[in-house]
């Protein structure tokens, strides 16, 4: 990935990696000259994240790379010229190995520069080791689309996998991981991860494919080495609906509907109970589930990208996929809308220790929540009966009110 320095693109960023559910993210030519935290946290997930950059040589250049400290448990850490290292050890097993982020300047006089530098991080550990990147380099004549003869460059690249005994995994889901030119008519394998042998052995499972482009001329590329997947989260009201355009005024409609008989409290009761019902029936009918409305728009984009490795699309075609890439824009702003209302309850999942702060936010938002006294009628009222009438009727007051 690359070109973080934006914040709608690290939105889509994150949210990527939120639906790969991915434990180490690589990023290239950032163009950031000075990373921070805070910029690392909009684009991960969660917040046990530690990371490690490469800043950028003016607007060029830059790695990133983070991960997730409940699967990985950072012991070193190396940044040179052209790449980020890291030797993890696996926090479920203790298994011990080695990641190195890079971005191949494709100067001719600092190429060689870099083989040296993954010489030397070579000889550093001698544990199992996977680089993954863009090299800007290709190893085949079928990497490329308009080139007839080999080049130095591309000789050098396949000496240098050769000398560091690494295997580079075939690629799913397309040819070419670039596009660029008029119409994107040049197509490159630019971006690859390779590994050593016995890094392949352990993770004998990994498979390599292709994502869309959706913030570059380059693919995202994810290295799958499995995982467990989590279950769907219980139904409760999303302010993500707010965004969804008629939205409020089905829900005045449904609201003005509801009749029922009794007390303030029990026709209150009543009518959130059919909301909710109401709610549930048109976010599985109408709304949809918004991970299988992104995933859709991904797919489809995905499917464009597929053809266009093949041939130019025509204008029409072209359409489509912006329209997709559009909507998937769009399911990944009500995406972040929902975490973001989350986010309190993600913090009480992922802090679950027993720690002063802890209590003392927990204290301070009790305090905050609290109601001892209102004013009815500009009278001020502190008995818990007559408070609780008061918010009924003032609910009812509100709720019961019609757009003139």
């Amino acid at each position: 990935m690359r070109e973080e320095n934006d914040r709608d693109k690290r939105r889509l960023i994150k949210s990527l990696i939120k639906t790969q559910k991915a434990d180490l993210v690589c990023l290239q030519e950032t163009k950031i000259q000075r990373m921070s935290s805070s910029l690392v946290r909009s684009l991960g997930v969660g917040r046990s994240l530690e990371w490690g950059a490469l800043y950028s040589r003016g607007m060029a250049g830059g790695v990133l790379v983070f991960w997730d400290t409940r699967v990985l448990e950072l012991l070193e850490m190396e940044i040179v010229n052209f790449s980020v290292s890291c030797r993890f050890k696996n926090v479920e097993n203790g298994f011990c190995w080695v990641f190195t982020g890079v971005y191949d300047p494709a100067i001719g006089r600092l190429r060689e520069d870099f083989w040296e530098e993954l010489g030397t991080i070579r000889g550093l550990w001698q544990d199992p080791w996977c680089l993954g990147g863009d090299f800007n380099v290709i190893r085949f004549l079928g990497e490329r689309n308009r080139i007839s003869r080999l080049s130095s460059a591309i000789r050098r690249f396949l000496e240098i996998i050769d000398d560091l005994e690494l295997r580079d995994f075939p690629l799913q889901g397309g040819s070419f991981t670039w596009r660029g030119g008029l119409n994107n008519q040049t197509q490159s394998k630019l971006d690859r991860f390779i590994v050593s042998k016995d890094w392949e052995r352990y993770f004998s499972g990994a498979i390599q494919s292709l994502l869309p482009r959706i913030v570059s001329d380059h693919c995202l590329i994810l290295l799958d080495c499995g995982g467990t997947r989590k279950g769907p989260s219980p139904f409760r009201f999303e302010n993500m609906w707010l965004k969804e355009e008629g939205f409020k005024d089905l829900l005045r409609n449904w609201w003005v509907g509801f009749k029922f008989r009794g007390s303030f409290s029990f026709t209150l009761s009543e009518k959130l109970k059919a909301l909710k019902a109401c709610l549930k029936v048109w976010n599985r009918e109408v709304f949809g589930n918004v991970n299988a409305r992104k995933e859709s728009a991904l797919k489809r984009m995905m499917f464009w990208d597929s053809i266009e490795g093949d041939r130019v699309l025509n204008t029409e075609e072209q359409n489509s996929r912006k329209q997709a890439l559009e909507e998937y824009e769009k399911w990944v702003v009500m995406e972040e809308t929902s975490w973001r209302q989350k986010s309190r309850e993600l913090w009480l999942r992922e802090g679950d220790k027993n720690t002063g702060y802890f209590h003392k936010m927990a204290n301070a938002h009790k305090r905050v929540n609290s109601m001892v006294k209102i004013k009815i009628n500009g009278t001020w009222v502190s008995e818990k009966r007559d408070i609780k009438e008061g918010v009924v009727q003032a609910f009812h007051s509100l709720l019961t009110e019609t757009a003139e």
